[in-house]
């Protein structure tokens, strides 16, 4: 008997149920989920509502995980999911009943980096709140929150109970960099150098704006900002100030290659034996570079997150491509992902059958800028990658294709129909992403092959009911996606598709992107500065090289291997190949490799 019952205990310990704020509409409804509850209709009190109620309240002890709530509610707003046994003494923080959990911490050390990797919506954030002591864990007792010493008992023995112990004392500072730099504008006024000023605590804000090239905009004011310019100055900000914890929370969105990488060195002067730096990135590269070890997280989006051990940079990076934790011997993902550039190089496999060509052509923008275009030509099912920094010209270049802008001089671009997807995704739809789809692209979005290619690896029909105006940057991003690529063209042409997604709805884009452009035989023209995006997309590329936002040049579109070994070049760092799932990481700058292949003039690889 008593067996059973430890055994009862332990199946009500490991289930969660997650209730939508946004979805679940008492007023609107007949109750369902309570009606269908079979645990209900044992008298049980497992699920309680009623129609003067905002929302339901289900009991995890109680539940007994059948499911059915969840396929009844007919809003969708019930999530039920079972919980490996071993999590349950592990939770961190709950915000209140039925919603988001975060179990474990992530371990910073001093003295090195730390890179978190994980979905959108897992706990990063607030695990770098708690981290930063902005936020007390309540180690999911919300109605009773325990005081500071109950949560010192918790974490006896580890290394987070020194660390909280310090945070307690208040003798440790914490500088987060936010993930939304668009919105600083908002929260801040005045021009960047008498920003700076107020904060330059290390005196050493002529280095930090040289590094990060701060110097010819420190007479602007915030407002006037561009987004790439905005990202630099929050990292400036922080890296200005003295502080015991720096938290980056995603710093290379907006930025180019050139400009990651130069974030990622300003962030790593930061070192020091006493401090922590804790930082939160998407682009794989560019967290393989900045990192010393890596945590990931691992669970559901918005019902539950699980922070792994600290792991090596290379192994953890794999663990989360591969979605298998070995030390906890659980899978969290059911594909791997891989980047075998030989199987999307299928020059030989695919019959190209249409060829476009393009002339010579200039343009001038106003009395600074003024960008040339050498003879070209693209064929169907080809996708070229642009590759450059920012303000070389690229998206003038996509603006030209698009008819949008006419060349000054030179041939005119063949006639084409044009798809475009822009950098800048203002939502102006008044209405749900449904109607959008019906209204943009009413054909495709029914279609079963579109539907497979598309809709489904992008996820769009668990928002596809929600308004346009209450979506999130990501979301925004994927019906943006949809809408380009569900447009009848010859012609697709693509301005950062990796922008706000995070690192595995990014690979899933570009899986997206080139089976339909097989598929399709099309042509795609994508700028992209996530390199590991960039190199899984292209078939060819097309080098930008010049003064940025003064004089530049487009070269004619060359082999992946050759554009890549010539704009590595001009950037002066080289990329080797992970042996096991082929990814391309960064070398540390003057390492043997690096010397090596610069002395033999390979800065990129396809296969090792």
């Amino acid at each position: 008997m008593s067996k059973r019952g430890s055994c009862n205990k332990e199946d009500k310990l490991t289930r969660i149920a997650i209730v939508s704020n946004d979805k679940c509409k008492p007023k609107k409804c007949r109750q369902e989920c309570k009606k269908s509850c079979p645990v209900v209709r044992m008298e049980k009190l497992c699920i309680e509502v009623c129609p003067s109620d905002k929302i339901a309240y289900i009991s995890e002890e109680l539940c007994i995980g059948c499911g059915i709530c969840a396929k009844k509610c007919p809003f969708e707003a019930i999530t039920i999911i079972n919980l490996p046994s071993n999590l349950e003494k592990d939770t961190t923080h709950r915000y209140s009943a039925n919603s988001f959990k975060l179990h474990r911490l992530p371990i910073p050390r001093p003295g090195e980096v730390l890179g978190l990797v994980g979905t959108n919506g897992i706990g990063k954030s607030t695990a770098l709140k708690i981290l930063a002591g902005k936020q007390k864990p309540n180690l999911g007792r919300y109605n009773d929150p325990p005081d500071w010493t109950d949560i010192l008992t918790y974490f006896r023995g580890s290394e987070l109970q020194n660390y909280f112990t310090k945070i307690l004392e208040d003798n440790i500072k914490a500088i987060i960099k936010p993930q939304y730099v668009d919105q600083i504008p908002k929260a801040v006024k005045g021009s960047i150098q008498q920003l700076l000023d107020k904060k330059d605590e290390r005196e050493n804000q002529d280095e930090v704006c040289c590094q990060l090239d701060l110097t010819r905009v420190r007479d602007r004011n915030v407002e006037d900002l561009s987004g790439g310019e905005l990202q630099r100055f929050a990292c400036a900000m922080v890296c200005i100030q003295k502080a015991d914890i720096f938290m980056f929370d995603e710093p290379s969105s907006y930025l180019d290659v050139k400009q990651r990488l130069k974030a990622a060195q300003a962030i790593r002067s930061l070192i020091h034996p006493d401090k922590y730096i804790i930082v939160v990135e998407h682009d794989l590269s560019v967290l393989d570079y900045l990192s010393d070890f890596i945590c990931c997280l691992y669970g559901v989006p918005g019902a539950y997150g699980v922070v792994t051990m600290p792991f090596s940079v290379r192994e953890g990076i794999n663990i989360f491509l591969d979605g298998f934790v070995p030390t906890e011997n659980l899978r969290f993902r059911e594909t791997s992902l891989t980047f075998k550039v030989a199987e999307t190089a299928m020059e030989e496999i695919v019959k190209r059958s249409c060829r476009y060509d393009y002339g010579n052509m200039e343009k001038r923008l106003g009395n600074h800028f003024h960008l040339t275009i050498k003879a070209g030509q693209f064929s169907d099912s080809e996708i070229l990658v642009m590759l450059g920094e920012n303000g070389t010209g690229k998206t003038t270049f996509i603006k030209m294709l698009a008819g949008r802008l006419q060349p000054d001089s030179g041939d005119s671009l063949p006639m084409l129909n044009v798809s475009y997807k822009p950098q800048k995704i203002s939502p102006k739809h008044q209405g749900t992403v449904r109607q959008l789809l019906h209204e943009k692209i009413r054909d495709c979005y029914v279609h079963p092959q579109f539907v497979a290619d598309v809709m489904k690896p992008l996820q769009i029909e668990s928002i596809i009911d929600q308004e346009v105006q209450n979506l999130s940057g990501g979301e925004l991003q994927r019906v943006a996606l949809t809408l380009c690529l569900g447009k009848p063209a010859d012609v697709y042409l693509i301005d950062e598709p990796s922008a706000y997604l995070d690192s595995e709805q990014r690979l899933h884009a570009a899986k997206v992107i080139k089976r339909f452009i097989m598929h399709a035989k099309r042509t795609a023209f994508v700028v992209e500065h996530d390199f590991i995006m960039a190199t899984y997309l292209a078939d060819r590329v097309i080098v930008f090289e010049g003064k940025p936002s003064v004089d530049t040049l487009a070269n004619s579109p060359q082999s992946l291997l050759k554009g890549m070994n010539d704009f590595l070049q001009s950037l002066d760092i080289t990329f080797r190949r992970d042996p096991n799932n082929f990814r391309p990481r960064i070398n540390k700058l003057n390492s043997v490799k690096d010397v090596e292949q610069k002395k033999s003039g390979n800065y990129f690889f396809l296969e090792d």
